[in-house]
């Protein structure tokens, strides 16, 4: 019998009905005194919920997970993952609780998880909680990357628990509540798959085409269209993740998703000055997660996924593993393709011709040479093709070299069908003025974990969710950090 005192989510719990044998079913721990902190309430209402009721204190009980919503079935998923290059045979959801799926009010279906919310039998020796800091770098980061047009998970609440949380030092505890349209990874593949059992993969692999890519149900051969279906969307995300100077910084195959969304804000960061080699995250010390090595290490995550859907694409293994190889001599053309298109609109081009790749290839190599600034320099890209060139050559230390590549660029974007001034508003649609620079961010958590401020985050959250429409008095949000000796770094936080 439903609570009538509670919320209803109006759950349809396709995962815990279908797929039992896939998580353990799981309750969180108590949050002693849990506060609401924010409520994203544009997101509650695409999922239909009573957004009057979840800002009152039975909204702090929801999201803490002190009281369930009805119809719930909370629940750890079983996975595992390849981490920096080496197989975890189980993970799982350490500090992670699925509540179950809502249908939104766009027909899609949607996972709601509770993320920092306490142990569960996946949490080896950790205690499953999650401090405040990481929460809210989450919530601000996964939001400015829906507003940059990015598949991603969503951030729906965030909440303070009332209890401490012991890090390197006792830190305020704090749960998210994450919306995702599934959280099936490529790890979730290989757990089963690890332990040869090939029917649990395969209902996976059913479940996850019913669910992701049900074009797949009536192809030739259902289960290698749907390793090159999650291929085309992983492939489109990470290519997506290059033209905004977004470095993940965890890419193991429990954070490779089978919907092809961003999940997992540990260590990620933007780049400020462009260089391939950026790294944030202090863990990554040899580089392997990279800002240039992500085309890379995504091509070597889906050869994961491929190994454990052999015994499903065809019955003689040699025969399975021949179809899936010729399947991913096709990924990296494809993900050049996708990236030059992405790259070409940053630039003003919507026609294509031969020399595109080059000039493209110029430009980053001057920006790299010339220590410019990522972000800034797409967007005064347009300014320059407006006849303001100051804003954009600034961010090379020797701008000659950048004047040679403009010459080349314009004479190029002659050969485009629309105007200069059209070329420069679809440019500015797409290259953002506002990101989540990484000095800001670190402002904006400071302060709201140290003095319990949430100002400073209110408003870089404001700007990066509206990223594309410059603002009078918004100027400190665009430029970069200030030079120091000391390099930015990230850490995973959990």
């Amino acid at each position: 019998m439903q609570d009538p005192d509670n919320v209803d989510f109006n759950f349809d719990n396709s995962f815990a009905r279908e797929l039992k044998g896939f998580f353990v079913p799981c309750e969180a721990s108590k949050a002693p005194k849990p506060s609401l902190l924010i409520l994203n309430q544009r997101l509650a209402e695409e999922l239909s919920l009573d957004v009057s009721a979840l800002q009152t204190s039975l909204g702090a009980e929801v999201f803490s997970g002190n009281r369930l919503p009805n119809g719930a079935i909370p629940l750890a998923q079983a996975y595992a993952g390849h981490q920096f290059g080496n197989f975890s045979p189980q993970l799982g959801d350490g500090r992670a609780l699925l509540l179950g799926e809502i249908i939104d009010t766009g027909g899609q279906r949607q996972d709601v998880q509770l993320k920092g919310s306490g142990r569960t039998p996946f949490s080896r020796n950790g205690d499953g909680k999650a401090a405040l800091g990481p929460v809210l770098r989450e919530y601000l980061i996964s939001e400015a990357m829906h507003a940059l047009g990015v598949p991603t998970t969503r951030s729906l609440a965030a909440v303070t628990t009332g209890e401490k949380v012991f890090r390197e030092t006792a830190l305020p505890g704090a749960v998210l509540t994450r919306i995702s349209t599934s959280h099936l990874r490529v790890g979730t593949f290989e757990f089963f798959a690890a332990q040869g059992k090939t029917d649990m993969v395969r209902r996976l692999a059913d479940y996850a085409i019913s669910r992701h890519y049900p074009i797949a149900h009536n192809a030739g051969n259902p289960y290698l269209t749907f390793f090159k279906s999650v291929a085309s969307a992983q492939i489109s995300l990470v290519a997506h993740w290059m033209s905004i100077g977004f470095i993940h910084g965890v890419m193991n195959t429990d954070n490779t998703t089978i919907s092809g969304q961003t999940i997992d804000y540990g260590p990620c960061a933007f780049m400020d000055t462009f260089s391939p080699k950026t790294v944030f995250s202090s863990i990554d010390l040899r580089g392997r997660y990279a800002y240039g090595n992500q085309p890379a290490i995504l091509m070597w995550n889906l050869m994961r996924l491929a190994e454990t859907l052999v015994p499903l694409v065809h019955v003689e293994k040699d025969r399975a593993i021949e179809l899936l190889i010729d399947e991913a001599k096709n990924f990296e053309r494809s993900y050049e393709d996708i990236w030059l298109q992405y790259m070409s609109t940053k630039i003003g081009l919507n026609t294509k011709e031969n020399r595109d790749f080059n000039l493209i290839q110029s430009l980053l190599k001057i920006m790299q040479e010339g220590e410019a600034d990522f972000t800034l320099t797409f967007r005064r890209l347009s300014d320059a093709i407006r006849g303001e060139k100051a804003a954009v050559r600034k961010q090379f230390n020797n701008p000659t070299e950048y004047d040679l590549w403009e010459s080349e660029w314009l004479s190029r974007l002659k050969q485009e069908p629309a105007s200069f001034e059209v070329c420069a508003a679809k440019m500015d649609k797409v290259n953002p003025i506002y990101i989540p620079r990484n000095h800001k961010v670190e402002e904006a958590l400071s302060m709201a974990v140290e003095n319990r401020n949430l100002s400073a985050f209110e408003n870089l959250l404001s700007a990066v969710t509206a990223p594309f429409v410059e603002v009078a008095g918004r100027e400190s949000f665009t430029e970069p950090a200030p030079k120091t000796s000391v390099p930015y770094q990230t850490f995973c936080g959990t």
